[in-house]
């Protein structure tokens, strides 16, 4: 018996150009996790409507991002992966759910290699069925002509490891800051009701988060509040020092609020100039952090009448990170 560990992330495409954005928006888009429609609509929104007019401007957004080793998202998930397996003496591979390396490759590679049970690692703290459902449906997809057995690592939004590195980071940057801003990546109203195992819980009250129910175990709202609450609560932040936003906003549909960037744009109105932002539901920088956060919200704040902006990184391939997953892994394993 050979264990392995396989980290998957969410994915970027290969190459800052239109060719390689609009190939990877394509098979994100079309995943039924993220576009719910019936699959005909879903393929006309997608090709007729999206594709034509936001490849080339999402390939922009990449192009200001763009490292010299490649996409940010996959050069800083090898380098955890790197790292983590010195730190647990068993094999580590990583795999995109979107683009490449793809689960299919990876999972191919890891039978040829002798594997026989993978621990799959969805690098997401918190649940959501664009991110950690579509992954794991897609590794079971891939290995049922494999001979490999698949545990799935449950999300780690309580993990105290990650919560107390997200501490040390905000605590710091509170002390030169008026403000500090935990951003969220957004998601629709409808995503969060159907992942609701009771179907009579979430978004049906102001205090939903708040009240106790099994429909937690899967609520992205309800969790992120958590890190939210425990992260303030152990930095010594006062209540009316942070908040809790979400950014990504897409469509005319209701989505999780407030918004962060219209947040961000209302603050020095009410006298705070100077704002930290951190976005926990990522554990490496991509797209959204590095280009929407730290550059578009970043401007909007400035031009508002915002004086200090600083965003956050996430942790990446930090050491104490790696050295916190490690012992997440050890002790499921």
């Amino acid at each position: 018996m050979r264990k392995a560990v396989l980290l998957v992330n969410l994915g970027s495409p290969q190459a800052p150009t239109v060719k390689s954005v609009r190939r990877y928006l394509a098979q994100f888009l079309m995943d039924r996790h993220v576009l719910t429609l019936p699959y005909f609509f879903r393929w006309l929104l997608v090709h007729l409507l999206i594709l034509p007019f936001r490849s080339k401007r999402t390939t922009q957004a990449y192009k200001k991002i763009w490292m010299e080793e490649g996409s940010p998202l996959l050069v800083y998930t090898e380098k955890f992966a790197n790292a983590l397996s010195e730190q647990i003496k068993i094999p580590v591979y990583w795999a995109m759910r979107i683009g490449r390396p793809s689960l299919k490759q990876t999972l191919n590679q890891m039978a040829h290699d002798g594997v026989d049970q993978v621990l799959v690692a969805p690098l997401f703290p918190q649940y959501a069925a664009a991110t950690i459902e579509t992954s794991v449906e897609e590794a079971i997809k891939q290995t049922r002509t494999l001979p490999l057995t698949l545990q799935v690592l449950p999300v780690f939004y309580k993990n105290s490891g990650y919560l107390s590195l997200l501490t040390e980071r905000v605590k710091a940057a509170a002390k030169e800051h008026d403000f500090v801003l935990f951003s969220y990546h957004g998601l629709p109203h409808s995503h969060v009701r159907a992942a609701d195992q009771t179907g009579t819980h979430c978004l049906q009250s102001v205090d939903c988060c708040e009240r106790p129910s099994i429909a937690h175990e899967t609520c992205y709202r309800h969790q992120a509040f958590f890190i939210t609450r425990q992260v303030a609560l152990s930095a010594g932040l006062l209540e009316n020092k942070y908040t809790t936003a979400f950014q990504s906003r897409v469509g005319r549909g209701q989505w999780l609020g407030p918004n962060a960037s219209d947040f961000l744009e209302r603050l020095p109105q009410t006298g705070v100039t100077s704002v930290a932002v951190i976005a926990p539901s990522f554990v490496a920088d991509n797209l959204e952090t590095l280009e929407e956060i730290d550059i578009r919200m970043r401007e909007r704040f400035l031009a508002h009448g915002g004086k200090k902006f600083t965003y956050i990184p996430c942790l990446n391939d930090n050491a104490q990170w790696v050295k916190a997953f490690a012992k997440l892994i050890r002790e499921y394993l």
